[in-house]
């Protein structure tokens, strides 16, 4: 699969039975123009739409975000965070995550050895390997070193990130 292009979606769309729209367009724009290593929520995109003067419901956000994830145009990720996160699938470019349960700092990084084994096991039962995605839950040193879990004051604020911890989900 290659990176979508604007005519590259419209095809893809018209033989799977659906059609280009101009908010479907715009959502994949968004995407090919945020920087390398940013995730969007369905609220972020929302707001990024409203911003740039786009007329779209959230609904249209969601449901566009649920079919191009389907579709393998977009990357579906699970940060812990109760909403999903999404950016451009390159899978010629696979990475994985760290993530900080704390403050909620995300690292990407590369492997060629977990790629390696994700291509190997799909080969060996038959399957075409699609996507590779480790998630390694973490905690930051920054929260580690301040005392976390039971230590951490409330109003911590985690300095690599600038995130404040009543921000982060409940403990």
């Amino acid at each position: 699969m290659s990176i979508y292009n604007a005519a590259a979606l419209k095809a893809e769309l018209r033989q799977r039975g659906f059609r280009m729209t101009a908010q479907r367009e715009t959502i994949l724009r968004v995407f090919q123009t945020i920087p390398q290593g940013k995730h969007l929520n369905a609220e972020e995109l929302y707001n990024i739409l409203q911003h740039q003067g786009e007329k779209i419901s959230v609904s249209t956000v969601y449901r566009t975000l649920n079919l191009m994830a389907k579709m393998g145009i977009l990357r579906e990720l699970e940060f812990a965070e109760g909403h999903k996160h999404y950016e451009l699938n390159k899978p010629s470019e696979l990475h994985h995550h760290l993530i900080c349960v704390e403050c909620r700092q995300t690292v990407e990084f590369k492997s060629d050895w977990i790629a390696k084994i994700a291509k190997n096991q799909a080969k060996s039962n038959e399957f075409e390997l699609l996507d590779c995605q480790l998630t390694l839950h973490c905690v930051c040193l920054e929260a580690f070193e301040e005392g976390w879990p039971y230590c951490l004051p409330e109003d911590w604020v985690c300095p690599k990130s600038q995130r404040h911890r009543s921000s982060c989900e409940p403990h």
